[in-house]
């Protein structure tokens, strides 16, 4: 995905997302905290445990009341107990936390990102794969999930392993202190280079892995024609050059990050060897207790082998920042059509179409529509032919407002169609396309997505107008047949009238019939013909049509040619006049090639 806004500040941006989580994130933090605290306090009974064996009635544990070493030592168990309880007991919390964040997080990100690309325009979907976008949707949504998992609490019980250890060294033996944590600053830099060096690694990785999914998605969603061309090799091959691809940029971020561990335990030895010589030489001078040092020489492993833990977990950071980017570039993707503020009940809809002077272009060097003038006028059925390039397919993405004009005006009863609610605009339109996708599901589900509350009554009764109602009850299962995915398992005719079925359904005061008929029998385009001549009494129809016999009887042609209207008029008028619509008749009756 293309990245923008703010992408250098992954984290400050993932921070702002969940704002509406704070309380939850710093409880959470709490519990990460609290568990560590714990966590940490085992070498310090055992450093007491050392001071009662040796100094017995002069232990600190004495000083405190208990001069019974036996006692001193009973009082550490209990201890000791409670300690592990309540270690035990944070670790459950903080995990339940952050799983749960995580999960709330991933849900809410998952939802928003889905809600705003439906909210974006045709055209940039038609710039991109559908492997990109799952991508995004579901494999950097994930990443995101599992840094939240278990990342984020790594890195609050480093923080807190180094602030309370430190504490402790200080207290005891600044001297030794200083000399065990000489290591942390070079950790601590050789972290963030790490981080540095990872994060444009991690960014192409996911921009692989996105490459990977939209060749997947494509060689899926076109398996029959591959099979058809037999063209399985070619495919296993392009697949394997993608998946190398992204094998080849995961192996360079493989090879940077696992190098971390080995760099840093050679310096943390330097702070482990440090206590064990300057802390010893004090405890043997008598200057510092064998207790203390003792502890020291625990807490010096407790502090520094958990900092080689900070490459995974950077490693799991780095992903987590790369796929953020993404998904949170997504979510800034701004559409360029704007919403209108006028709403347009349906009752108050006559379907009155107007197109002035209309230009639009894909890009900027091929204009498709020049100066393009069309009325539809409210009521009746308008076609409109053309020979393949005109712009024909164009005119029905520009009436649903797909895409905007980039010169003159299209108006709907009179408002210009940027005026309108893009809601209101499409619900007056119902759209029957000559690329009919049904949805893995039954007949019945796909005919009521016309009107997602319709009644079985309507759904038959949409049915039989649209006159697919003798081949549904001859399904198995008839309304609850599954249909398969895009509706493979009907034949193209049969989905064609459904896809009627599912436009009657919807009642609109506006249907645009795109081609309906140009992939369909003879049987399918008669039946099609006799649901068109039924459903477009008392209501604005567009026919754009490729076959010209399913429009012989509008009320008005009007033939495109090179984005504009070149004739207009009723089939048999138009025959007369022997021009570009007559000669398309005859190519299609066949009376050109007799000539």
């Amino acid at each position: 995905m293309p990245g923008k806004h703010k992408s250098g500040r992954p984290l400050a941006r993932l921070l702002d997302y969940a704002k509406p989580h704070r309380a939850r994130v710093r409880l959470a933090a709490a519990y990460s905290f609290l568990n560590k605290v714990f966590d940490l306090a085992p070498p310090l009974l055992i450093g007491a445990a050392v001071d009662v064996v040796v100094t017995r009635e002069e232990s600190l544990l004495a000083g405190l009341g208990i001069p019974d070493p036996l006692h001193q030592l009973w009082a550490l168990a209990l201890l000791t107990v409670v300690i592990w309880g309540l270690e035990s007991v944070f670790e459950y919390l903080f995990q339940v936390a952050w799983r749960n964040l995580a999960q709330t997080i991933q849900h809410q990100l998952r939802i928003s990102l889905y809600d705003h690309v439906q909210s974006l325009d045709v055209a940039w979907f038609e710039e991109r794969g559908t492997g990109e976008l799952m991508s995004v949707l579901n494999d950097d949504v994930n990443q995101l999930e599992r840094f939240l998992d278990t990342g984020a609490n790594e890195l609050i019980q480093v923080g807190t392993t180094v602030v309370v250890i430190a504490s402790v060294f200080f207290a005891l033996a600044p001297s030794v202190a200083a000399l065990a944590f000489l290591p942390v600053p070079f950790v601590l830099f050789g972290s963030f280079r790490y981080q540095a060096l990872l994060m444009p690694r991690y960014a192409r990785v996911r921009d692989a892995v996105g490459s990977l999914n939209s060749r997947l998605a494509i060689n899926l969603g076109g398996i029959r024609t591959i099979k058809s061309f037999t063209n399985e090799a070619h495919e296993l091959a392009r697949l394997e050059s993608e998946s190398r691809g992204y094998e080849a940029v995961n192996q360079d971020a493989i090879r940077l990050s696992a190098a971390f561990v080995p760099v840093i335990r050679m310096v943390i030895v330097v702070g482990f060897v440090a206590t064990l010589i300057a802390g010893g030489h004090l405890a043997l001078s008598g200057t510092l207790a064998i207790g203390s040092f003792s502890v020291m020489v625990f807490l010096t492993q407790r502090l520094l082998w958990p900092l080689t833990r900070l490459g995974e977990t950077f490693d799991l950071y780095q992903r987590a920042m790369a796929s953020t980017t993404r998904a949170l570039d997504l979510l800034d993707t701004q559409r360029v059509l704007k919403d209108g503020t006028l709403d347009l009940p349906h009752d108050d809809v006559r379907g009155a179409l107007s197109l002035r002077d209309v230009h639009f272009a894909y890009r900027p060097d091929v204009p498709v529509l020049q100066g393009l003038d069309l009325d539809v006028p409210a009521g009746q059925t308008v076609a409109v032919v053309g020979a393949t390039g005109s712009g024909k397919s164009t005119l029905v993405k520009l009436l649903l407002r797909f895409y905007d004009p980039s010169r003159g005006s299209i108006t709907l009863d009179g408002h210009p169609l940027p005026t309108l609610q893009l809601r209101a605009l499409r619900s007056t339109i119902g759209l029957v396309s000559q690329d009919v996708f049904l949805f893995h599901g039954t007949v019945r589900e796909n005919i009521a997505y016309g009107r997602l509350d319709a009644t079985d009554a309507e759904v038959l009764e949409a049915a039989r107008k649209a006159e697919a109602l003798e081949f549904i009850e001859a399904l198995p299962e008839g309304l609850d047949t599954i249909v398969g995915e895009r509706g493979q398992k009907l034949s193209g005719g049969q989905q064609q009238r459904l896809s009627i079925a599912r436009a009657i359904l919807k009642d609109p005061p506006i249907l645009v019939f795109d081609e309906a008929t140009s992939a369909v029998d003879n049987e399918t385009e008669a039946a099609i013909q006799r649901s068109l001549a039924e459903v477009s009494r008392g209501r604005t129809t567009v026919v754009i049509a490729h076959r010209l016999s399913t429009i012989r009887a509008a009320d008005r042609i009007d033939v495109l040619s090179e984005g504009r209207v070149v004739e207009s008029g009723r089939h048999e008028a138009l025959l007369a006049r022997d021009g570009v619509y007559a000669s398309l008749w005859r190519v299609q009756t066949g009376e050109a090639a007799a000539e």
